[in-house]
């Protein structure tokens, strides 16, 4: 009791006034926005503190891939609206020209804007983090490193490395195929980072990758390095051996590098650079740490690691499901292996004979839109059509919403890989700017020429040595990433007429 002698009020009470209160202060806080902000694309805010955070998880748990944005887009009208998701107010947007404002203005009137568990776990030297000119340097070292896939050794070395993988299904196999191809995309990411082969160091420290990527879409709970059983938990301590493992090859680089350093210098000028781990040790006079190099190389691995492999995956479930499509790209390819003879390794002049094969690409990656959109905050007003976004708002560029929309795109929801053929309206300047699967802007993936020829490269020796049906049935799912449920599991048989 209290000095009057009244009895506490029970804890059920002080919770229900709690709540009461909050509520209420964010429904006064949420006229006041309206109030000050007349302007804003139209939209709902949603539940009390909860906003439409619950209906978004829902929707894209559903096989439509974008219920969200679709509904609104049909309630509203408009093709930008404002909703309230993870806490905070944001601006959605399925129309073009804004997407295009926004990725063209980063760094400017925006800045990449993304979850606490993401840039937690990437860690703040990330290429995805970075701005300004710490950005603009390591966008350009990714871009020297990864950006010139028609360098004959690293051709080469993508060949030699599908081939590897493929010989561990014959003569016949059932496989995962997502499983497949993430091999395939980690140990070669791997070795263009830190030049180690696949053995154990890289399949140990793939294990760790899963459980960090779990972790993104994760609950960042406080104090979540004492929590192990929590996903987060989990990802953060997958990070830690990650990051580790990272720091141990780059100290022994850094230290290989001090006792190299009586070397003639202008003989290593001539010496094209092994690895993305020797760009960073020689770029600006050493001048990056550690620490800078281990999350950069981190984000790289994470980069590399999912997108590319799920576009293999989605690329053959498409084609099986497509069977003209499947026997056009069976042709071109047998074609190219016919003029080369058995055994002999792809060229880039056979890469640039695979013209039905980017068709194939395109449209995979714009049905399955492996890079939804992107988070953007507002560093000043933005002022489009008759809307005000605010100084500090969330904004969320959706690419699925544009690539899927039927005002852009005929039959936009059904795999046609003959709309990209040279003679399409796709191929003028306005379909180019519709099509937006690796971003734009000062942030265009740096990765996105060498995922199309990893892709190109694994779809020619499947096609030309085997033969292949569904294992049992799959779909694809969108939450919290693109991907299919099982993995895509496929009978593998060795086609007898194949190459050695």
């Amino acid at each position: 009791m209290d000095a009057s002698g009244a009895p506490p009020p029970p804890p059920l009470l002080l919770a229900a006034a709690a709540f009461a209160a909050a509520a209420l202060v964010w429904l006064l806080a949420a006229r006041a926005s309206r109030r000050g902000s007349a302007r804003l694309p139209p939209g709902s805010t949603g539940l009390p503190l909860i906003g439409e955070t619950l209906r978004l998880i829902s929707a894209y748990k559903t096989p439509n891939p974008e219920p969200f944005i679709d509904e609104r887009v049909a309630r509203h009208g408009s093709g930008v609206f404002t909703t309230h998701v993870f806490g905070e107010r944001t601006v959605f947007s399925a129309d073009p020209a804004f997407n295009r404002l926004l990725l063209a203005a980063e760094g400017r009137a925006v800045d990449c804007s993304y979850p606490s568990s993401i840039t937690t776990l990437l860690g703040p030297h990330s290429l995805l983090l970075t701005r300004g000119p710490a950005h603009k340097r390591l966008h350009s070292l990714t871009l020297t490193r990864l950006g010139r896939p028609a360098s004959p050794p690293l051709l080469a070395h993508i060949d030699r490395l599908i081939l590897a993988t493929m010989r561990d299904w014959e003569p016949a196999a059932t496989v995962r195929l997502l499983d497949e191809a993430k091999k395939v995309t980690f140990n070669l990411t791997v070795k263009q980072l830190v030049s180690i082969d696949p053995g154990p160091w890289t399949e140990s420290v793939r294990r760790e990758y899963v459980k960090l990527i779990d972790g993104f879409f994760s609950i960042p709970f406080p104090f979540a390095h004492l929590l192990p059983f929590t996903t987060y938990g989990q990802a953060l301590k997958a990070r830690k051996k990650v990051a580790g493992a990272l720091r141990e090859v780059i100290s022994r680089r850094m230290d290989e590098k001090l006792v190299d350093r009586a070397a003639d210098s202008e003989e290593d000028e001539k010496i094209e650079k092994k690895d993305m781990v020797q760009e960073l040790l020689e770029a600006e006079d050493g001048s990056f740490s550690v620490e800078e190099m281990v999350d950069f190389c981190l984000s790289l691995l994470v980069a590399g690691y999912e997108t590319t492999s799920v576009l293999m995956t989605l690329a053959v479930k498409f084609l099986t499901e497509t069977p003209t499509a499947l026997a056009q790209l069976k042709e071109e390819h047998e074609n190219i292996r016919d003029i080369k003879g058995k055994d002999q390794p792809l060229e880039w002049s056979d890469y640039k004979s695979m013209p039905f094969t980017q068709c194939v690409i395109n449209e995979t990656l714009r049905v399955a839109n492996l890079i939804s959109g992107v988070f953007r905050r507002a560093n000043t007003d933005i002022q489009f059509k008759d809307y005000t976004i605010p100084k500090g708002c969330k904004i969320f560029a959706s690419f699925r919403a544009v690539h899927l929309n039927t005002e852009h795109y005929e039959n936009a929801r059904t795999f046609d890989p003959w709309r990209w053929q040279s003679k399409n309206k796709l191929q003028n300047a306005v379909g180019a700017s519709l099509f937006t699967p690796f971003g734009g802007g000062p942030r265009l993936c740096p990765g996105y020429e060498l995922a199309r020829v990893v892709v190109s490269v694994f779809l020619h020796h499947l096609v030309t040595r085997f033969s292949w049906e569904e294992a049992e049935e799959d779909r694809i799912v969108f939450f919290p990433t693109t991907r299919t449920l099982k993995g895509y599991p496929i009978n593998l048989r060795r086609r007898p007429d194949s190459v050695a």
